[in-house]
């Protein structure tokens, strides 16, 4: 047996748990073969029957909270109250996919009607999008619930038909195998086909998982460099397979003249160091008038850290905030509490002009992964918009406005919607709610393709794939495609959307 992946308490240092087995190439085979297998009898399963299941699994997680956060809070620090909420945004993200299939429209059914007259001739064509084969889901370090095993890509890929083999994080093993056994337990229990869902631990078993040939699709949230790795290794393969990475994010704000009073200068505060810093959505980068620094520093300064998920981010977080206030680029503004735990930062403001931010604009738009932000001064908002044009790919952008500031409001998110996934107006970017209107993507860094989300309804679409059927008879169609539209779905017909 290989050696196991260990877990740790973020806020003492040691140990937690017995290690979990590394999986090795071997068994990573098995599982991945399995879950091909699987898919053949789940991708058949009718959408209405797979809710039900999502829906069980959704309850067994429920049922199983108190172990399941109390694992949690000693592998992450994250603590209780957060972790709780957590969880219960994860068993809804099920029961929201349980919507999306008993609604239907997901699968885009399109039917065109024959046509000989017109050039080309057209012949009965209809269109739906179905499930791609096995995806492999890569659970994120920040969000062991929601992002991880049981998190939004399973929880999407499942529902659209797909089999799924997730390779839990380092970062929380423990966590990982209790929630796996939940599930597995619930898949069963609910009639799924045996090896639906599988797990294997180990950074060579993702690397093993991407290559092998039985995965059609991977998703993962982490850093740019892993994700650019398995990015890379995805498209290396002699059949390439889409790989929907979710990465790094400054998520720019941009507080125009008329918001800039000290009122907003706790919200900000409060929103940088939840979760000690440690959301993807975390803003790092604000854009404010000159007199408004020093209130956003004193509302920093009165803020305390915590304990980060691991050492490597610990020793990561401190590594690019001491080059940081090292260098002549920036001042450091102002420093929360640094609380005594074996894996606590302390959270960190600078400031920089304006003019020195875009003449070092590679340099300070690096993602330091904690409770640290950036301030960038201005005079004039009409500084800005060259600037922020040169802005990486990013999760969100956020404008912070009054009345009088919105004709510029309006100017600055035509800049930011071309680097930004999701565009936010007086709040702030952390917080990412699961539904049907949500996107959760942006450009490059952000993520690996900004057209689709891996938060809400649509997220359901990276794992599905359009065939069109022409001339079949109805009797050999899908439900879905069928002339009486059985499932009383939405449907496009000779152009025209409606249930019909």
């Amino acid at each position: 047996m290989s050696h196991g992946v260990q877990g740790y308490n973020p806020r003492t240092g040691e140990p937690f748990g017995e290690p979990v087995a590394k999986t090795p190439d071997s068994e990573v085979d098995r599982i991945a073969s399995a879950a091909a297998v699987a898919f053949s009898a789940w991708s058949v399963v009718a959408a209405a029957d797979r809710a039900v299941v999502l829906e069980k699994v959704a309850d067994a997680l429920d049922a199983e909270s108190s172990l399941l956060v109390s694992t949690a809070d000693s592998e992450t620090a994250l603590g209780t109250p957060r972790l709780t909420t957590e969880l219960k945004r994860t068993t809804n993200q099920l029961r929201l996919f349980a919507e999306v299939l008993r609604e239907g429209s997901y699968v885009e059914a399109t039917l065109d009607s024959p046509n000989p007259d017109i050039i080309p001739p057209r012949p009965v064509l209809r269109r739906v999008l179905r499930p791609l084969g096995t995806v492999a889901v890569f659970s994120a370090s920040n969000f062991p619930f929601a992002f991880s095993v049981a998190g939004g890509d399973t929880a999407s890929a499942l529902a659209s038909g797909c089999s799924v083999v997730v390779k839990a994080h380092s970062a929380h093993p423990s966590t990982s195998r209790e929630t796996a056994r939940v599930v597995v337990d619930a898949l069963r229990e609910a009639g799924a086909p045996e090896g639906v869902f599988g797990i294997v631990h180990g950074t060579e078993a993702g690397v093993a998982l991407v290559k092998h040939s039985a995965v059609r699709a991977v998703g993962f949230t982490g850093s740019t460099g892993g994700g650019r790795a398995l990015f890379d290794l995805a498209q290396g393969r002699p059949d390439p397979i889409p790989f929907y990475g979710e990465l790094g994010s400054v998520n720019p704000t941009v507080i125009l003249p008329g918001a800039a009073t000290p009122d907003i200068a706790e919200g900000f505060a409060q929103s940088l160091t939840m979760g000690v810093g440690q959301f993807c959505t975390n803003p790092g980068l604000v854009f404010a008038p000159e007199s408004l620094v020093p209130a956003l520093g004193e509302a920093v300064a009165a803020t305390s850290g915590g304990a980060m998920l691991n050492e490597r981010m610990c020793d990561s977080y401190k590594a690019g905030t001491d080059a940081l206030a090292a260098s002549d680029l920036v001042s450091v503004v102002s420093t929360g509490t640094r609380p005594d735990e074996a894996w606590a930062v302390a959270p960190l403001l600078f400031a920089t002009p304006v003019e020195v931010f875009e003449q070092n604009l590679e340099k300070l738009t690096e993602e330091h992964f904690g409770p640290a932000a950036l301030i960038v001064t201005y005079s004039s908002p009409s500084e800005l918009h060259s600037v922020l044009a040169k802005l990486p790919g990013t999760l969100t952008g956020t404008v912070h406005a009054a009345e009088s500031d919105h004709a510029e409001a309006g100017e600055i998110a035509e800049v930011l919607r071309r680097v930004a996934g999701r565009l936010i107006f007086n709040a702030w970017p952390t917080g990412v709610a699961v539904a049907w209107g949500q996107h959760h993507g942006g450009p490059w860094p952000a993520t690996t393709n900004p057209l689709h989300t891996s938060v809400g309804a649509t997220s359901i679409r990276r794992w599905i794939a359009p065939v069109t059927y022409q001339s079949w008879p109805d009797a050999l169609l899908p439900a879905e495609l069928k002339d009486a539209n059985p499932l009383g779905i939405p449907r496009r017909v000779d152009g025209v959307l409606g249930v019909h």
